[in-house]
């Protein structure tokens, strides 16, 4: 008897082994759902994804004038199958292929061989991926971009399993005798591991990298289009401070000359919070509206930290309990934000206790992780959704429900959250975490590029003024300018000898306004990423990104499978369309910059640089490195301490760089309200021409009839000679 149960077992288990091979060679049938977007449907896949958490639609006809997409693969080398409840997926990869993306990494840039399991958690020292924002999406630098719509934890396999029937198997090799072994054999595969039945899988075509992001970005909705304010300077004030002590903070940014468009309050606005009440602590704010209109007066907007868990002394406690998941954070019960009725409860008593009174955004903490105090995955939710897909979309939710508030006023708003994920692309919100490396953190701003989510490199404080320049420097380039003072309480000139730098920085940040939200804009309407990294920019070539060390420089007595390593370019980025960063860190007096094919000009001086070369430069403890594109085109404006208000008028001073003609589309609209949705909006050609006596003359196109026009007095500076 047991012999027969044995040998039934054997046949089952070959039978479901023969029929997973029949279906992993069966051809997947692709469907063009917008121009160089096609989707695939795989299996069974489930009815809640992160498309439908995100509920964003594409921007179709942004994508219409994109250039033609080419189906990048033959069809017959993607390979899918469904077994044991998982699905398996598999794209290929050419020998010289590198690809880049899966989310928010802080440590790589380069994602072929590593390993990741795709799943939201707060960053612990490892791109393992348990990150902020696992966005199943990878670029490949063959120019194409490939979408997993799950909401699943995924485990990735990017070109690190070498497969027995693979056409380029690795051959085996004896490592006593033959140099050529390594601890790394081939493989010419991404692998992908689904937990369900099914799925559905996209794939964006090029041709360029880059043109596979902006159609990944225009499909998941297009880039946010910050109010005006959201891109000047903000400060997050202690965590315990009281009204008046913050009015005085403000004030004193006033008297100092440091710019200031909006504060963030932390834990303490609240009367209870970890778990949150939600409502204003009569003690520390007696009279919120009062103080919130004050600041307002001051040019200065309000922006409150919150987590979702809610307190038993929280008012809407007890209404919203029945829609609430069977476990707590900090003694907090957790709404299931995929119910209506939920949705109603909680953000009604932000409307009523927040909006209302002139509250301008919001901070969203901890929707990402720690194991230890989040839910666990035994959870279970009245939606009858699994805690991992809950977990997995929780701050794409949040998000998207948050800001529906404010658009229902047709206000913008523009804020920080601890986790996001494929989908969630437009929305305004940039991601910051507890991590503090400032090395780290511009790799993240990097890997944001590939993967339609905002990253700060925020400020906190520093151990030297050398470290707090640096870090502030890098701060002016980014989506959000912000010092996060909740704990330390530093301002901007905490650090007295660099005080005069780090005022000269933000000021920058200030002129450089109609840059940034022009860059902004560009996100919205076409998908190109306000930052970007070096492999999503023309004329940077990989072959730039030299290898760290030999095979025969490898130390195998402190790691027997060392091996030479390809060098990523993960500590210089572009900032919009003309703009190279490199930034400075503590203890540097000189850095390598990498520049791509072209003649590059320093954005200080208007001084050529280099072209398509590594160079060596020493900017000085003041200036962070700044490099401009031939021809580039740079609008800037005075450096006043606010944004500009709806309908302020503002004097336009426009850079043009190096010995080439330019041009720029410069952006203009309210800067406030959602009334761009409507047309009303203007895009202005800047040109720079160069005439017959060999000088450069700049104009700008007229303003269309009953379209924005907020410039008044226009200068030009031609700043290489």
């Amino acid at each position: 008897m047991t012999q027969l149960f044995s040998a039934k077992k054997r046949i089952l288990t070959l039978a479901l082994f023969l029929t997973s091979c029949i279906l992993y060679a069966q051809k997947t049938a692709w469907e063009e759902v917008a121009p160089g977007v096609w989707k695939a449907v795989v299996g069974s896949p489930d009815a809640f994804d992160l498309l439908k958490a995100a509920d964003v639609p594409p921007r179709l006809e942004a994508i219409k004038r994109l250039d033609e997409g080419v189906f990048p693969f033959e069809t017959s080398m993607i390979k899918a199958d469904t077994v044991h409840r998982q699905t398996h997926l598999l794209f290929p990869l050419e020998k010289e292929e590198q690809i880049f993306g899966f989310g928010l990494n802080f440590k790589t840039v380069h994602q072929r061989g590593q390993i990741l399991r795709l799943h939201v958690d707060h960053y612990g020292g490892r791109d393992n991926g348990r990150t902020h924002a696992p966005v199943p999406f990878y670029v490949s630098s063959k120019g194409y971009g490939v979408f997993i719509n799950s909401a699943r934890y995924i485990d990735v396999y990017a070109g690190s399993a070498a497969r027995k029937d693979s056409e380029n198997a690795p051959e085996a090799r004896d490592r006593n005798t033959d140099r050529r072994w390594t601890s790394r054999p081939y493989s010419d595969a991404v692998e992908i591991l689904v937990p369900s039945e099914g799925v559905e899988v996209y794939v964006f075509a090029g041709p360029t990298p880059l043109d596979a992001v902006k159609r990944y970005n225009l499909f998941t909705g297009g880039g946010p289009l910050p109010p005006r304010w959201g891109l000047g300077f903000t400060q997050r004030v202690h965590k315990l401070f009281t009204s008046d002590e913050v009015i005085e903070e403000a004030k004193a940014f006033e008297e100092k000359g440091y710019p200031l468009d909006f504060i963030g309050l932390e834990p303490g606005w609240q009367s209870k919070s970890y778990p949150n009440t939600f409502i204003w602590d009569k003690g520390r704010f007696p009279d919120p509206e009062s103080f919130i209109k004050e600041l307002k007066q001051m040019g200065v907007r309000v922006n409150l930290w919150v987590n979702p868990y809610v307190s038993p002394e929280s008012p809407i406690y007890d209404k919203i309990l029945p829609y609430t998941g069977t476990h707590t954070v900090w003694a907090g019960i957790v709404p299931d934000f995929t119910l209506q009725e939920t949705k109603e409860i909680f953000w009604n008593q932000f409307e009523k206790q927040h909006l209302e009174i002139g509250v301008s955004g919001y901070k969203i903490d901890e929707v990402d992780g720690y194991d230890r105090y989040l839910w666990p995955d035994v959870a279970k939710f009245p939606s009858a959704l699994s805690a991992e897909q809950i977990r997995q979309t929780y701050g794409l939710l949040v998000q998207k429900q948050s800001a529906a508030l404010f658009k229902k006023r047709n206000q913008r708003t523009y804020g920080l959250i601890r986790a996001s994920n494929a989908g969630g692309t437009s929305f305004p919100y940039v991601i910051y975490n507890d991590y503090y490396n400032h090395q780290d953190f511009i790799t993240a701003l990097i890997n944001s590029s590939f993967s339609g989510v905002l990253w700060t490199p925020e400020a906190r404080a520093s151990k030297t003024a050398e470290e707090w320049l640096r870090r502030m420097q890098s701060v002016v380039f980014s989506p959000m300018a912000m010092i996060n003072a909740w704990s330390s309480g530093t301002k901007p000139w905490s650090y007295p000898e660099v005080a005069d730098e780090v005022k000269k920085m933000a000021l920058l940040r200030m002129r450089m306004m109609p840059y940034w939200y022009s860059e902004f804009a560009k996100y919205h309407f076409m998908g190109i990423p306000p930052i970007r990294a070096m492999n999503l920019e023309e004329g940077f070539s990989m072959d730039q990104e030299q290898a760290t060390i030999s095979d025969d420089q490898a130390d195998l007595e402190a790691n027997p499978y060392a091996e030479a390593v390809r060098k990523e370019v993960k500590d210089q980025f572009m900032a919009g369309e003309f703009l190279l960063v490199a930034p400075m860190f503590t203890g540097q007096s000189s850095r390598e910059v990498i520049l791509p094919k072209g003649k590059w000009f320093d954005f200080y001086t208007g001084d050529y640089v280099g072209e398509g070369e590594i160079i060596t430069v020493t900017p000085g403890l003041d200036k962070i490195p700044v490099f401009v594109k031939n021809g580039g085109i740079i609008p800037m404006t005075d450096p006043k301490l606010h944004a500009p208000k709806k309908g302020e008028k503002i004097n336009l001073e426009i850079r043009h760089y190096g010995d080439q003609q330019g041009t720029y589309q410069l952006y203009d609209d309210d800067g406030e309200t959602f009334d761009y949705e409507q047309g009303i909006f203007s895009w202005r050609e800047i040109k720079v021409e160069k005439q017959k006596d060999g000088k450069f003359k700049g104009s700008i196109s007229e303003n269309e009839k009953n379209k924005p026009n907020n410039i008044d007095q226009i200068t030009w500076r031609f700043m290489s000679k």
